[in-house]
């Protein structure tokens, strides 16, 4: 039993590495079309009508193209082969990299959101109420503007769908309900 048990674990591990090589090959293919391409995302963002996030997403293979987008995509980055287009329409394998914190912007943002995360929430608790921000019905930008010095300042929306906690009550639980 043992050893069917190592077996099947190595035999996840290795499927885990391959769906994360086979990420990793498409997500290389994307920025090198997008880097060929000479736009920047705010470009493409604008040319598409989706956000400069959203569209870095897509090219990381962290969110999935709408068939109604991609013949938008498809003009404003022209060389974007169609194995790639059908793949970003595909329901991506959402991930990150555990490493990536020792970055130092994405390390910035997470102490940001670390330092200031308890006020956030206690703020969305008093406007409304017991629930939480989307991460899923979600838009976010990355904006550049003048600070009143003049010097430049990052701009990072984070804008969710408000979620309120429910009261969980066994009547409401589909699962128990006996028809």
């Amino acid at each position: 039993m043992v050893l069917s048990t190592e077996i099947n674990d190595r035999k996840k591990k290795r499927c885990v590495l391959k769906m994360a090589e086979t990420k990793l090959s498409i997500t290389n293919r994307l920025q090198s079309v997008k880097q060929k391409s000479g736009k920047s995302y705010n470009q493409i963002a604008q040319e598409t009508g989706l956000t400069n996030v959203y569209v870095a997403q897509l090219f990381k293979r962290q969110a999935q193209l709408k068939p109604e987008t991609a013949p938008k995509l498809r003009a404003a980055v022209p060389g974007l082969p169609d194995d790639l287009l059908q793949q970003m329409m595909s329901p991506p394998m959402r991930s990150y990299d555990p490493h990536v914190i020792q970055e130092p912007a994405v390390y910035r943002l997470t102490e940001a959101i670390m330092h200031f995360g308890e006020s956030i929430k206690e703020i969305i608790n008093e406007e409304f109420g017991d629930g939480i921000m989307s991460s899923v019905d979600f838009y976010c930008s990355v904006d550049k503007v003048k600070g009143v010095d003049g010097k430049d300042r990052v701009v990072v929306t984070l804008d969710g769908k408000y979620l309120p906690h429910s009261e969980q009550k066994t009547e409401n639980m589909v699962s128990k309900l006996r028809l």
